[in-house]
């Protein structure tokens, strides 16, 4: 089976509505393959499938649904990754944090409040010994955690 364009979310409440019932069946993926365009991959039951998706077509996100079969669903399943939740205290701490961390060229993403996370905006970034080095000498508070991230990390395009 070759999939060609998204058909839908089970996250949005149309899909989910539409879909209710069927069985899922799950593509696995590490947070690094949603910005492919051309994957192969297998099911947890054990489907091949082909994934080519034409330029300009958004990320894969978790909950995407690849195929629908008579009662089943084909649907992406993100792997959690291995993080750093960064929450700095104050507005210095989290500028001296983000701009340490910018100089590494190390993406990291962002959270506000009661997204998930906690009641504390917080940064986000692929867990590197390094960078929780550097947080266990400058006393910034951060948990290591394994979080299904719904927007991949990519290498910053940079020049000097």
């Amino acid at each position: 089976m070759i999939v060609t364009e998204i058909l839908g979310n089970m996250y949005d409440d149309e899909a989910a509505v539409a879909y209710e019932g069927r069985h899922r069946e799950r593509v696995v993926l590490p947070s690094a393959d949603l910005a492919k365009r051309i994957l192969r991959a297998r099911t947890d039951h054990g489907t091949e499938i082909g994934i080519r998706l034409p330029a300009g077509s958004p990320d894969l996100r978790d909950g995407d649904i690849l195929a629908v079969e008579p009662g089943n669903v084909i649907v992406v399943a993100v792997e959690p990754s291995d993080v750093l939740v960064i929450a700095p205290r104050t507005i210095g701490e989290a500028l001296f944090t983000a701009h340490s961390l910018g100089n590494r060229h190390l993406q990291a993403q962002f959270f506000g409040a009661g997204s998930g996370y906690g009641e504390s905006e917080v940064m986000v970034c692929q867990y590197d010994h390094t960078v929780q080095d550097f947080l266990d000498r400058h006393g910034v508070p951060y948990s290591r955690e394994e979080r299904v991230m719904a927007v991949p990390f990519r290498h910053a395009e940079h020049t000097h």
